[in-house]
């Protein structure tokens, strides 16, 4: 993450030179040949800093919270395997009182 940042404070920086979109993105993969954003990304964070955004953190974005994957859900799916290995995902799912999507990625990580 912290990379990102850096490529943002190196985005800017050049946006503020007044450099073009072309010249940002070749010293930004001069500069950053492994680690460098693609073209779109820099190129939408140098409008943004362009059009006057001082921020380098990425936005937070709207909709439910992610709260399926919580260390409590993962800990009580975890028992509830312990206790009966021959549970599907599904009756997991409805166990933990979330849906089978989550329920199956979290089985994927225990």
């Amino acid at each position: 993450m912290t990379e990102r940042i850096e490529l943002r404070y190196s985005i800017k920086f050049c946006q503020k030179l007044g450099d073009s979109q072309s010249k940002t993105i070749r010293k930004i993969q001069q500069v950053f040949p492994e680690d460098a954003m693609g073209v779109t990304q820099i190129k939408e964070w140098f409008n943004r800093f362009k059009d006057g955004r001082t921020s380098m953190e990425r936005e937070l974005r709207c909709g439910r919270p992610q709260t399926a994957r919580s260390a409590a859900n993962v800990e009580r799916m975890r028992n509830l395997v312990i206790a009966d290995r021959r549970l599907t995902v599904r009756e997991i799912a409805e166990d933990a009182k979330v849906n089978k999507d989550s329920a199956n990625a979290i089985m994927a990580k225990i």
